[in-house]
């Protein structure tokens, strides 16, 4: 296991305060200004699943309501809306300084029997055949400023392979719809709740710069400011993050200042085991003055 993993391992394994009331670290995500959002999300589902012992998530709802601060911990409250015969609500609300920077409702169920049916997952090439995302950085090494450097080599616990890559300082406009394959080695052997945890924080990861690529810009070129507005995402299937899945991603629509994105994560083998949709703020950057 890499130190990187440990650490995201480490993250997410919040710890309770009293009864359904939980802290997690606010720093060591993906960005260092500002808490990323899938961190915010997984912590989230983490204590919500605290509380629930028998069920799986199979839905989440969550709005972004101010930056997190990465300096301080984060507290989540889980209210235990409802115990159902069939389902389980809960509302969990992540409070820093006194105030709220995310509310999110979890519903969870039972399994059930049913009709099944689901989209193909698009023809895509194996993992194998595309560039690691530290490839893809590292051609890009001198166009970083130096003191930006140690943040952007930084080791990630996610593993990347981007199956169509935009330069990131000079894009050209492109199709809305792009791809990736991640996994995480060290998912392997967790339970089945904190596969759940662990693809709701990758779940977050360049979602909102589909609806870039049709601008030909990207967050490198300081022409955007952007930021997740909220998240959504349904789980289908039995995870296992440790292996290759494929996050197929689009954006149908941007303007007056958002963008709406949408992601099918697909397991190697076509199954499609999670859904996301996301809105986020994509508006010009102001100069400074």
């Amino acid at each position: 296991m890499t130190e990187a993993e440990q650490k995201l391992l480490d993250l997410l394994d919040i710890e309770q305060l009293e009864v359904d009331l939980f802290r997690g670290q606010g720093s060591g995500g993906e960005t260092p200004t500002r808490i990323y959002g899938g961190q915010v999300i997984a912590q989230a589902l983490a204590a919500a699943y605290r509380t629930v012992p028998d069920r799986l998530c199979h839905s989440l709802h969550a709005y972004f309501i101010r930056p997190g601060d990465p300096s301080i911990p984060v507290i989540y409250s889980v209210d235990r809306a409802r115990d159902g015969g069939s389902f389980t609500t809960r509302r969990v609300v992540a409070i820093q300084h006194g105030k709220q920077i995310l509310n999110l409702s979890a519903s969870f169920h039972t399994e059930d029997e049913g009709w099944d049916h689901q989209h193909p997952m698009p023809p895509v090439a194996e993992p194998d055949a595309h560039e690691t995302r530290e490839a893809v950085r590292d051609r890009y090494l001198d166009r970083i400023p130096e003191k930006h450097r140690s943040e952007y080599l930084r080791e990630r616990p996610i593993e990347v392979r981007e199956v169509d890559p935009l330069d990131l300082f000079e894009p050209k406009p492109s199709e809305d719809a792009h791809n990736l394959w991640f996994r995480m080695a060290a998912a392997a052997g967790k339970n089945p709740k904190f596969q759940h945890i662990l693809l709701a924080y990758a779940s977050d990861m360049a979602l909102l710069s589909s609806g870039l690529r049709p601008h030909g810009l990207s967050w490198f070129t300081q022409q955007v400011n952007g930021a997740s507005l909220d998240h959504t995402m349904w789980f289908h299937a039995p995870i296992a993050f440790n292996d290759w899945h494929l996050y197929t991603m689009d954006s149908p629509w941007t303007g007056r200042g958002r963008s709406f994105n949408r992601g099918s994560i697909y397991s190697q083998d076509g199954k499609l085991v999670a859904s996301v949709a996301q809105e986020g703020l994509m508006r010009p950057q102001k100069p400074r003055s």
